[in-house]
This record gives C-alpha cells, structure tokens and sequence, in this order.
C-alpha cells in the first residue's frame, strides 16, 4: 500500500463533489479524466444514498476481541478484528476480508517511545468504567469478562477506508522523471486501515468521547408523540457540511478524536489496565474490549425478525 493512498484526500468521493454526468457525443474527444469522472459520478450516487438511507456504522461483523501473548506459540498480544463490513460517513463500503490485528505491546512501546509517554500519560483515567457502555458495566467480572480496572489507559478501535494502487501498465508519460519505461497504476482496491487511537483528548463525566447514538425515540411511549418526533428527527437530519457540492473536509462527528480522518468509523473501546506511575506502566491485568458502544446498522431482514414480522 502506497502513502499517497492512505490520503483520506485520495479519493475524490472525500469533498463531495457536485453530482455532474458526463455527455458525449460522435467526434468529442475523450481523455482518462473524462473516465474518473464518470465512475466518481455513479459511486457518489450511490455512496450518498447509503448513507442517508443507513448512516456510517457496523453492517456486519467486526468484532473486536484481546488475544494475550502465547509464549507457547510465539504469538504477541493482540487485539483482533472479526472479519466484517462497515459503511463509513460518506457512505463507502469498508470491508475486512479476512481477520486482522493490531499489535498491543508494540502500539503501548511505541507510545511510550514517541512522546516520552506524554500521550498515555493523558489517556489515563481514574475510574476508567464510566467510559464503557451499560451493557459491558452489566457484564464485567462476570463469566469470561474480565473485571473493570481502577485505573486505565483508554484507547478506541477505528476501521478507515483506504485505496491500494496495483497493476502496473505500461502508459504515455505524465511528467519530466518517467519519460522512458512509463507505467500507471490500473486498478485500485477498496481497503481499510485499523486504527489504535489514545484517547488523550480530555474525557471525563460530562464527555465519554463515544459516538453519539442519535434521537432516543424509543422511550416515547405515546404513538402520536413518537411520531412526531421521528418526523422532527428526519426534517433535522440534513446538514450541508460533507453533502454533494460542498468541497472540503467534512467536519468530525461529537466524540471524535481531534486529528484523526473524519470518515474513520468507531468499532471498539480498549481499557488497558494501569499502574499510577508517570508515564503510566501496564500492571499486567486483563485488557477488557467493550463492542457495544459503536453505532450498528442492522438488516431489514433482522429489523424484521426483531419487530415479530
């Protein structure tokens, strides 16, 4: 995977352009921009259309898990990714194919290395429980789930939607440095890039940094009421920053790391277990991985098994 690649601005779909088809016509001279424009066309249709009819959020799969170190088998720590698919904020499939992994051990050196610690020094928390959703508080300690820890680094899981360049060909040369042997890139593959992100930006009792769940319309127990406010919901819903024509970098969802690509999508929270020491030090207990805070996109088919249909 190439560096210019991993450039959220790589992909024309990320500032939205104007939705404009092409016209041809017998005799009109046709170039390779002529082409891109006509595919980044159709995928912006379709790639807006997913996301107002769904929004981002998990379609399938994705589970997020902690592997410990196996001395036995030479395996490193690990947090592991189910393979899965999402739909990101401008409506981009961003599928894992096969199941991935993030090296924990090594992303914790890494940190400490960097900054000297500063970062994970800043990401650890006191209390660290009022971070996770009800239904993990609910289940921790008990069973197979490791207790919540005093005090401990919070990290979040993120999946980003990447293009990686591939087959080269032979093409006219399009600068001073590849006027001899000239090749291009033929095809680009739909990937993704699994991101460990400390949450060092300030979370406390007012701001858990998770993504926000939208309108609570299911404790409206009056129907008229109800409705009502699914209707307010959907009139309210259409916001001009990130839509078609509106070029520029849309702005970060409520909750979102600061710096971090706006179209990344949350999977999973990470507590990884601390001791008080400056910079903060692993006290070797279990890492505990809360899947259920991140937005889901069920099925029809499960919205109607769900509803009795």
């Amino acid at each position: 995977m190439s560096a210019v690649s991993r450039l959220p601005q790589s992909d024309p779909l990320y500032v939205q352009p104007s939705p404009r088809r092409l016209v041809y016509a017998t005799g009109m001279l046709l170039d390779a921009q002529d082409f891109s424009d006509e595919q980044t066309y159709h995928r912006g249709r379709l790639a807006e259309a997913l996301v107002l009819l769904s929004g981002g959020g998990t379609l399938a799969g994705l589970r997020c898990g902690h592997a410990p170190e196996n001395a036995a088998t030479g395996s490193p720590e690990e947090i592991l990714v189910a393979p899965g698919v999402a739909i990101d904020r401008l409506g981009r499939l961003v599928e894992v194919i096969r199941p991935a992994c993030l090296r924990l051990q090594r992303w914790y050196d890494g940190s400490l290395a960097g900054d000297g610690g500063d970062t994970l020094r800043r990401a650890a928390y006191d209390n660290p429980g009022r971070f996770l959703g009800a239904r993990l508080r609910a289940q921790a300690g008990t069973g197979d789930v490791p207790a919540i820890p005093t005090r401990a680094v919070v990290a979040d899981v993120y999946v980003r939607f990447v293009a990686c360049r591939e087959g080269l060909t032979p093409s006219f040369a399009s600068g001073p440095y590849d006027a001899l042997n000239a090749v291009n890139t033929s095809r680009l593959r739909d990937a993704y890039e699994l991101l460990l992100v400390a949450r060092s930006d300030g979370l406390d009792d007012d701001f858990s940094g998770l993504p926000e769940p939208g309108p609570d319309l299911a404790d409206i127990a009056d129907a008229d009421l109800r409705r009502a406010a699914l209707q307010d919901a959907v009139l309210d819903a259409w916001t001009s920053n990130g839509r078609s024509g509106q070029e520029g970098q849309i702005a970060p969802p409520a909750g979102h790391p600061p710096e971090l690509d706006p179209t990344a999508q949350f999977l999973a929270r990470v507590l990884v277990p601390v001791t008080a020491d400056d910079p903060p030090q692993r006290d070797g207990s279990a890492v505990l991985v809360d899947n259920w805070t991140r937005r889901f996109v069920p099925s029809v088919n499960l919205l109607s098994r769900w509803t009795g249909i």
